[in-house]
């Protein structure tokens, strides 16, 4: 912001005995603004007076003035300043928002205003938070990724559209746009996503632009980043059974202590659960909805962000699952109506 040209104001008012006249003239400055962040800035400026053959003035005030609307006036907010050079930090303002500010000089003399400075609050940060508890999301760094290590729990669109809950299954099958709901429909169970609402898919106009399901800085991954990401494991020594294999077994490193259903199979997540989570990765077992609910203990699939057709009528979408009775991470081909988990992957 460059400072503006200074204002200043002459009267004459009465004289001295002499007759010789009053000069007072205030000359008021407002400088940049400084220290801004979201809700908080530093006002400053300037105000000299030169007063000659005049009376002391009643009632002086002095100090700033600002709104959201151009030109404030004492009308507007008022903050009282002593001194030549001024200057007050102002709080609880809204974050991206821009402001007008002017210093101001009254009493009975009149009312003076200087040069207007305006300034933009800073946007607020957007905090990757579950809305489930409001708690910001864990995140991990592996190798060249940053991943959340807890599951999408948010039922707003980042612009705070609401993302519809959707109970009835025959209604969920014949979605086209996003939709939420819990596991079973039961409030103590997980929330699921359809892949319209990760993919930000609100209505069903092909024209309109679809919305932010992930906040400022993260994204859906992609089959490709799920895959660096299990490279990243079975470089790094999460392989169960030390080998590189086609079927790569990382899952019992991923899953979650608690929660899968038992198995016997050697190096399944559910056989000897102490061992499960070594990467800190913490996969739940949050089932799924596929013509009703299934799965619960059993299976943790999430959505990626990649599309896959798999028929002539209709266009699928890869996933990654876990599974209590296997080690594998694997991907499976997914219509867009069922209901997955998701996790975020940094930009």
């Amino acid at each position: 912001m460059k400072k503006l040209l200074l204002l200043s104001a002459l009267l004459f008012a009465c004289s001295d005995d002499e007759g010789n006249p009053c000069v007072y003239e205030p000359t008021l400055t407002t400088e940049a603004v400084t220290d801004i962040t979201e809700t908080s800035a530093t006002l400053n400026g300037v105000i000299s007076i030169v007063s000659e053959n005049c009376e002391v003035p009643n009632n002086t005030e002095q100090g700033f003035v600002y709104s959201t609307e151009i030109q404030p006036t004492l009308e507007d907010i008022q903050i009282n300043v002593n001194g030549t050079n001024i200057s007050t930090a102002i709080e609880s303002l809204e974050p991206n928002t821009t402001y007008y500010v002017r210093a101001f000089l009254t009493n009975n003399f009149g009312e003076f205003y200087s040069n207007e400075v305006s300034f933009s609050t800073e946007e607020e940060e957007e905090e990757i938070t579950g809305s489930c508890d409001g708690a910001p999301y864990p995140s991990i760094v592996y190798g060249t990724q940053e991943w959340t290590v807890e599951n999408a729990c948010h039922i707003t669109y980042r612009d705070g559209t609401s993302i519809p809950e959707v109970t009835d299954n025959t209604e969920w099958e014949n979605l086209t746009t996003g939709a939420w709901c819990y596991f079973n429909n039961d409030p103590t169970k997980p929330r699921l996503y359809n892949w319209f609402a990760v993919m930000g898919i609100h209505d069903t106009d092909p024209n309109t632009p679809n919305k932010e399901f992930v906040p400022e800085g993260w994204h859906v991954p992609s089959d490709a980043e799920w895959t660096t990401l299990e490279e990243y494991l079975i470089a790094n020594g999460y392989n169960y059974d030390g080998t590189i294999t086609t079927y790569n077994k990382i899952a019992k490193a991923m899953a979650s202590t608690t929660g899968w259903n038992t198995s016997t199979d050697t190096g399944a997540i559910g056989n000897d659960q102490s061992l499960n989570n070594s990467s800190g990765f913490n996969v739940f077992p949050q089932g799924r909805r596929f013509y009703g609910f299934v799965d619960l203990t059993q299976d943790a699939i999430f959505w990626t962000s990649t599309g896959y057709n798999w028929s002539d009528d209709e266009d699928g979408v890869i996933a990654r699952g876990l599974h209590s009775y296997s080690n594998n991470l694997d991907n499976r081909l997914s219509s867009k109506w069922h209901g997955y988990s998701v996790r975020f992957v940094r930009d």
